[in-house]
């Protein structure tokens, strides 16, 4: 469904905003575009308008506000049958946990993105998300898992820099050596 023409200049002003890095600005013109669709009760578009708020607001360091902002979109998007964004919105939550040091929350956004994300084939999106699954594995401890999960974030992206490819080397290498392959 094509956005009519004044959310779409909201919108176009809203990602330049993004990009000049005025986060705060962004954030509100993505709410006023938000609250647009959600008047014209196009709820899928107003919850993906939440979703850019939410990262906006992330940018700009208030991780409560960017938790609001994406709360229950996920579930917007699942009852239109949008894996992809559903899992994005989940991801999106699951950062500002993880700001929020919510970790526990973090880790199961982040896992239920991860599984929305394989459904829906987005390798490069569910790398993504593995590696901050890893991030936080580590973080409690869980060294082997973390590893793990690094090595599964490292297969499922399509290019690797130089640096993810050394990594996976060393990676393919240790499990070797463990008797994992």
């Amino acid at each position: 469904m094509k956005q009519p023409d004044p959310i779409s200049e909201i919108v176009q002003q809203a990602r330049a905003k993004y990009e000049a890095e005025d986060f705060s600005q962004a954030a509100d013109l993505f709410a006023t575009a938000a609250a647009t669709c959600r008047d014209a009760g196009d709820l899928v578009n107003a919850a993906e308008m939440d979703n850019n708020r939410s990262v906006a607001l992330l940018q700009a360091g208030d991780a409560q506000g960017a938790l609001s902002a994406a709360l229950e979109t996920d579930e917007i998007f699942a009852a239109a049958g949008d894996l992809r964004r559903q899992a994005i919105a989940l991801g999106n939550q699951a950062a500002a946990y993880e700001e929020l040091n919510q970790f526990d929350q973090a880790f199961q956004r982040y896992t239920e993105s991860s599984e929305l994300l394989k459904a829906a084939g987005e390798k490069d999106m569910r790398s993504y998300v593995l590696k901050r699954i890893s991030g936080l594995q580590a973080r409690r401890g869980d060294q082997v898992e973390a590893a793990l999960t690094m090595q599964a974030a490292l297969e499922n992206r399509e290019k690797l820099s130089l640096k993810e490819r050394a990594l996976k080397g060393l990676m393919n290498k240790a499990m070797d050596l463990l008797g994992g392959k």
